[in-house]
């Protein structure tokens, strides 16, 4: 059989046209999300483009999806190009890892998010929040996003790594901030100079980058003097790599860099996903009145606790429908590692494949009004309905966020703490877009004002504001 008999017997993939010498570029770095969307609306399922000297397959059904991430799964990887930019950061941690090295640091760290544990950090996570509602004032000004930053950070600091986070917040937010800027400029910058040009944003960023790095090992140090009675994330670690001493054990670089990986993604992550949430409510006030009836008609003005959580389903489908509005994680972006085929589709060695949760959750067949924040999407009948790789928050397959039940508990928790006795009320006259920048991210602050709300006490006197 001839080449071209070959690929005769593949489908097209319609390619969008350009007379441009760098491809698609200027659209797409104009705004990802417009360009990816217009792909979408223009070409359907799939189409081809071309972002400089990469070719990029983008793809946006569940039956692609499916094919990408399970059927051929191991045909692709992250490729060079992500890896050399979030390797100043994270290294070779769970983010940036492949193969056989991956499966086995996933194993290792799989322990800290089995359900057993899940129901450990509940109380913590709840005590966190009850902390920051407590220090915001009646009609206090606040950036959404920050606040929501800060406390998640509090938490996976206290439940993951055991470490008061205290007044390192700020610093280290302001710190991860840098490097997440970095990894937008060089993901949307045509010809973007490494890092080890000593250019002022690359030094500052490389600052930035030592100093999370040094209080990442600052903590690890301090634990291996307490070890005693500890089973968090980095403690279980510590004595993984101290019963591992022979060769192929976790070195201190490497321990550092998964620490680092689940410290930085999973309050960003977390933090997005509220902030969200929030903006949401603010938008959408019978859905908030709604949602604190709930609160009250089973929590009764208590805090909530793990066992209250089945009880609380309305708080979980906004925390759900917010995930698909504004997914943190909102492309998934792989290297082609041989010639294969998606659904009948040829896939050249080396071509970029990608899809975006944030256009896959707005199919109008799967999503009707998809731009309307409805949770009722996710009661228990209508989510039953929604094909498997129709909604995907957390990704799928052997790379799925490996802490996705963690932040769906954090979330929940959250949420039902704050809600319970905050409103969050929004400027007027503050323009809010979502910006790809690593996660989803609102591409300036959102100003909120706190709304202090009465809880009630009893299930026989309920008080909504």
């Amino acid at each position: 059989m001839t080449a071209s008999s070959a690929m005769a017997r593949f489908k097209t993939i319609p390619r969008l046209k350009t007379f441009s010498p760098f491809g698609n570029y200027l659209e797409y770095r104009k705004n990802q999300l417009t360009f990816f969307a217009r792909v979408a609306r223009e070409y359907g399922d799939i189409a081809q483009f071309r972002i400089g000297p990469f070719q990029v397959v983008q793809i946006n059904s569940p039956e692609l999806v499916q094919s990408f991430l399970i059927e051929h799964a191991h045909d692709y990887d992250k490729g060079e190009v992500q890896r050399r930019i979030f390797r100043p950061l994270v290294g070779n941690g769970l983010l940036n890892s492949e193969g056989k090295f991956h499966t086995q640091q996933r194993k290792l760290m799989a322990s800290a998010f089995q359900p057993r544990r899940l129901s450990q950090y509940a109380a913590t996570m709840v005590d966190y929040a009850n902390q920051a509602q407590t220090s915001w004032s009646e009609g206090e000004l606040l950036s959404l996003d920050q606040e929501m930053l800060h406390l998640a950070m509090a938490v996976v600091s206290k439940v993951l790594l055991d470490y008061e986070i205290g007044e390192d917040s700020h610093q280290l937010g302001v710190a991860l901030d840098l490097a997440i800027k970095w990894a937008k400029y060089s993901t949307t910058g045509l010809f973007p100079l490494p890092m080890f040009i000593p250019t002022p944003r690359s030094l500052q960023t490389q600052k930035a980058i030592r100093l999370v790095k040094r209080k990442i090992e600052q903590v690890i140090k301090e634990r291996r003097l307490n070890l005693n009675n500890k089973s968090d994330l980095l403690s279980t670690l510590i004595q993984t790599q101290a019963a591992e001493l022979t060769e192929g054990g976790m070195s201190d670089i490497q321990l550092r860099d998964e620490i680092l990986t689940i410290f930085a993604a999973g309050h960003e992550t977390t933090a997005r996903a509220l902030t969200w949430s929030f903006y949401l409510l603010a938008r959408n006030p019978e859905v908030y009145t709604k949602l604190q009836a709930e609160l009250e008609k089973v929590l009764a003005g208590r805090p909530p606790t793990y066992a209250d959580l089945p009880d609380l389903p309305y708080t979980l489908q906004i925390l759900k429908e917010a995930l698909r509005l504004y997914p943190p994680s909102s492309i998934i972006l792989r290297a082609a590692l041989k010639d294969t085929e998606l659904q009948g589709y040829f896939i050249g060695k080396g071509t970029q494949v990608m899809f975006s949760q944030y256009l896959l959750h707005r199919r109008v067949d799967y999503f009707p009004n998809p731009e309307q924040f409805d949770p009722n999407r996710f009661n228990l009948e209508k989510e039953q309905q929604i094909p498997r790789y129709a909604y995907l928050p957390f990704g799928a397959g052997h790379r799925i966020c490996i802490g996705s039940h963690f932040a769906l508990l954090e979330g929940h928790l959250l949420l039902a703490t704050l809600a319970q006795s905050i409103r969050f009320e929004l400027i007027s006259n503050q323009p809010v877009e979502p910006e790809l920048a690593v996660t989803l991210r609102p591409a300036s602050e959102i100003k909120v004002k706190v709304i202090k709300q009465p809880i009630a006490r009893n299930h026989e006197k309920t008080i909504i504001v």
